[in-house]
């Protein structure tokens, strides 16, 4: 089932990012990334992540599946699923 919203345009506001938040692969261990191990995660606004209170969405770029998490469990288990899922059919003749 696809969900569609829609959205008002508004232009993009760039901030600068405290240098902290920035990742950097590192220079020894370069690891492709893959789109078939992309994912989107939107957390709820009340999420308490300082706490570990993980809860909103999830959603796998390449197979456009999607469900909501209440855990940073629930969270992973999603997307093990969808890469087993997606092992499985890369694997078919």
């Amino acid at each position: 089932m696809l969900c569609f919203s829609h959205r008002a345009r508004v232009a993009p506001v760039y901030a600068p990012v405290p240098q902290e938040y920035i990742m950097v692969p590192a220079a020894d261990n370069p690891a492709p990334l893959s789109v078939t191990r992309a994912f989107v995660v939107q957390l709820r606004a009340d999420a308490a992540v300082e706490q570990g209170a993980l809860a909103g969405r999830v959603e796998h770029v390449v197979s456009g599946q999607a469900t909501d998490f209440e855990s940073l469990e629930t969270l992973l288990a999603f997307m093990a699923w969808v890469l087993r899922a997606e092992r499985k059919r890369s694997a078919e003749p």
